[in-house]
């Protein structure tokens, strides 16, 4: 079975884009069979769209408050 382990989202000049790092792991076992995979993607789902905004705009916040 696959794992995801991280995400990354932001924004580039091509548009919204995920970075995805996932595992391999033996389902019978639990063994990891291959462990920091990774693939990227150019996010078009409006709704995939509205969760990365909303993760950046929450980060923000926290940056934001830490200023002081």
């Amino acid at each position: 079975m696959l794992v995801v382990t991280s995400i990354t989202g932001w924004n580039d000049s091509i548009g919204k884009r995920m970075s995805i790092v996932y595992s391999e792991v033996d389902e019978s076992t639990g063994k990891v069979i291959s462990d920091n995979k990774r693939t990227d993607i150019v996010v078009t789902d409006k709704d995939a769209k509205a969760s990365i905004d909303a993760l950046i705009d929450f980060a923000q916040t926290v940056v934001d408050s830490q200023e002081s």
